[in-house]
């Protein structure tokens, strides 16, 4: 046998050596997909220690871990409605007599101060959290310190529901009137539309009961009044059945947002909870949405599922917090949310399990950073405007921004110094920055140039958040509150009720000087 011929016996026909070349590339490739993510991931939960340092006694702080204060007395209220009553009436006559300042705090997830008052006295109302359910008139009546962790399965268990609140439940109820939140419920205003009454204690010591004919103007003012006027004890609230839900979600590109929202949303009666997410991931920034539609269920037969922690924790945490400093990070939690998540997730949910969700599995842990909340709202046939202002915005100030919702707000008819005085839709963004002075000053100029943003086409910003509008751009998002700060030394005449946020834009000089 020559050469030639026991070659041609051994050789690999031709087609089938590239076969095998390919399904050698595709396995490399299917390796190197798997294992950049999973890499990724396992590095980012090793890393994700805990390393949150406790606040030392005498001092307190909010959700910000940018406000640590010296505080005279952190005062703990009672359990005990009649003992509660009684100890605040002697706190504030105390105050009163030492020419102290009170501020009144509950769960502390504001970022501005706005529970703080430097040595002053702090009230933590938490363990004020009774809530009873008047069934026939469908309203729960609880304590201003019950959080919405509480209250969900307590509702629950009665085949009730929150009608309004965070899409969180990590806050307190004195916390979220107090900043007359809002939620991604379809067609509702914020909170202070659920509001039947509320009691609160005056500055004197006083209680006087406040709802829409009674103590009119102190009810609008309470509510959305960041603990100016006074402390709300307990409060009266509307509550709605407990529904089973179906999602559908629509991926699309952020300008079909507002004509799919429309086609979907617009029209359809069943829709009971919406948001939508948006991309941003660097490469393809603020350029894609998930539109989010959850629809009661159209057989009355079907049942309601029942409530249970969340799930898949570990991996959600992992995904979202691998995403804080890394570009890929985020480009792969679009993946996993466009991609994966649809195959993975119910179809169906409880409308309290929806809201069963605390702040705590996202939360940032590490010590050298923090991550802030910013929220903008803005006319409906404005938002395309004020997104595209945001694509050039964030990324020149290095803006590390870490999540996008989209919800709508109907018009706030109750609170004084409303942020939703016609429809309005809300971007709640989450960034995180250093907690270095060199961060606070870069946030501040990023936050600044967002309001004016927010302004220039007839918006608005949240107020909960750091303090870092100019007095200037406070009175221009908010002009009626010249007024609101006077009606509060109307009602408060010597100033008992004070924080942070009424330190800086307080001041009845500050307002008249634009006059």
């Amino acid at each position: 046998m020559t050469t030639q011929e026991a070659n041609s016996k051994t050789e690999v026909p031709q087609p089938k050596r590239r076969w095998k070349r390919v399904i050698v590339i595709l396995a490399v490739v299917a390796a190197v997909s798997v294992a950049r993510p999973a890499w990724h991931l396992l590095s980012t939960a090793w890393n994700d220690s805990t390393e949150i340092e406790v606040v030392p006694p005498g001092q307190v702080d909010d959700a910000s871990r940018l406000n640590q204060t010296a505080v005279a007395e952190v005062v703990d209220v009672p359990v005990e409605i009649d003992r509660a009553e009684e100890q605040l009436t002697e706190l504030l006559a105390r105050a009163r007599r030492d020419g102290l300042r009170v501020s009144i705090a509950g769960a502390r997830h504001s970022m501005g101060g706005h529970t703080i008052y430097p040595g002053g006295l702090a009230i933590n109302m938490l363990p004020h959290n009774r809530m009873t359910l008047d069934e026939e008139r469908e309203i729960l009546r609880v304590g201003a310190g019950a959080l919405w962790s509480d209250i969900i399965p307590f509702l629950d268990a009665r085949g009730r529901s929150v009608a309004v609140m965070q899409s969180n439940n990590s806050f307190s109820v004195g916390g979220s009137l107090s900043v007359n939140c809002h939620g991604w419920q379809h067609g509702r205003p914020p909170i202070a539309s659920t509001v039947v009454s509320l009691r609160l204690m005056k500055a004197d010591g006083s209680i006087v009961t406040c709802s829409r004919v009674e103590n009119a103007e102190l009810f609008s003012l309470v509510l959305g009044g960041y603990g100016l006027f006074g402390i709300i004890l307990d409060v009266e609230l509307t509550v709605v059945p407990n529904r089973r839900y179906l999602l559908t979600s629509f991926v699309i590109p952020a300008t079909e947002a507002m004509s799919t929202y429309q086609q979907k949303v617009g029209p359809r009666s069943d829709a009971a909870m919406v948001y939508a997410r948006m991309n941003v991931d660097p490469d393809h920034f603020l350029e894609e949405v998930i539109l989010n539609v959850l629809s009661e269920d159209p057989d009355p037969q079907a049942e309601v599922p029942s409530l249970a922690e969340p799930g898949l924790v570990s991996i959600r945490r992992a995904v979202f917090r691998g995403s804080v400093e890394s570009a890929y990070g985020k480009q792969l939690r679009w993946t996993a949310e466009t991609k994966l998540q649809p195959t993975l997730r119910e179809s169906a949910f409880s409308r309290n399990q929806l809201l069963n969700e605390g702040v705590e599995i996202f939360e940032n842990r590490q010590a050298a950073s923090t991550d802030i909340l910013h929220e903008y709202f803005v006319p409906e046939e404005f938002i395309e405007l004020f997104v595209e202002n945001l694509r050039k915005i964030i990324p020149e100030e290095n803006g590390n921004l870490l999540n996008v919702t989209v919800r709508h707000i109907d018009e706030d008819e109750d609170t004084f110094l409303r942020y939703a005085d016609g429809p309005m839709l809300a971007l709640v963004m989450l960034f995180n920055q250093k907690r270095t002075d060199e961060g606070e000053a870069s946030m501040q100029k990023l936050t600044c140039r967002m309001i004016d943003a927010a302004l220039s086409v007839g918006g608005r910003y949240y107020l909960p958040y750091r303090l870092h509008a100019t007095p200037e751009q406070f009175h221009s998002a908010y002009p009626m509150a010249r007024e609101f700060f006077a009606k509060k030394r109307e009602h408060d005449p010597d100033e008992l009720f004070q924080n942070h946020f009424y330190l800086k834009y307080g001041d009845a000089d500050v307002g008249s000087q634009e006059n």
